[in-house]
C-alpha cells in the first residue's frame, strides 16, 4: 500500500480534529493557566521568591497562553501564522526573549538582567499580539512618533 504524505497528513488531522466547543474548552483552559502562571510568577516576587520565579513563571505564563490558540485555529495554522511574513520578525523576538529570560533567570542568575529580559519579553509580547489586529501596529507606531515629537 502507498502512502503520499498529504494522504498520511490528512488522516493525522482527521484523527485529531477536535469540536468547536471542544476547542474552546481548550483555548479558555489553557489561557486561564497562562494567566494563573503570570499572576502566580507576580505573587511569588511580593512572597519573597524572587526574579527567578517571577521570570519562569511569567515566561510559562505567555508561552501556555501563545499556546492556547492551537486550541482556536489547531496548531499547523497556528504555526504558519506566527511565521507569516507581517509577524516573523515579532514571532522570532518573543521566542529569543523567552530563551534569554529564561537563561538570565536560572542559569545566570541575575536579577537586573532578568528584569531586562522581562521587560523587552513584555513588549514584544505586545507587538507579536498587535499583529493580529488590521493597523494596530501602525497606530501605535504613530502614537509613539508623535509622543515624540
Amino acid at each position: 500500500m502507498v502512502f503520499s504524505n498529504n494522504n498520511m497528513l490528512f488522516q493525522l488531522m482527521d484523527a485529531t480534529t477536535l469540536s468547536w466547543s471542544t476547542r474552546i474548552k481548550g483555548f479558555i483552559i489553557c489561557f486561564v493557566c497562562g494567566i494563573l502562571c503570570s499572576l502566580l510568577g507576580s505573587l511569588s516576587m511580593f512572597l519573597g521568591k524572587g526574579m527567578v520565579m517571577f521570570a519562569v513563571f511569567y515566561t510559562l505564563g505567555n508561552i501556555i497562553s501563545i499556546g492556547s490558540t492551537c486550541f482556536l485555529m489547531g496548531p499547523f495554522n497556528q504555526v504558519k501564522k506566527m511565521f507569516a511574513p507581517t509577524r516573523v520578525i515579532a514571532t522570532i523576538l518573543v521566542i529569543v526573549l523567552f530563551g534569554l529570560t529564561l537563561f538570565a533567570a536560572v542559569g545566570l542568575g541575575k536579577a537586573g538582567l532578568t528584569l531586562l529580559f522581562v521587560i523587552l519579553q513584555c513588549l514584544a509580547m505586545t507587538w507579536y499580539s498587535l499583529s493580529y489586529i488590521p493597523y494596530a501596529r501602525d497606530a501605535v507606531k504613530k502614537t509613539v512618533s508623535s509622543c515624540i515629537a
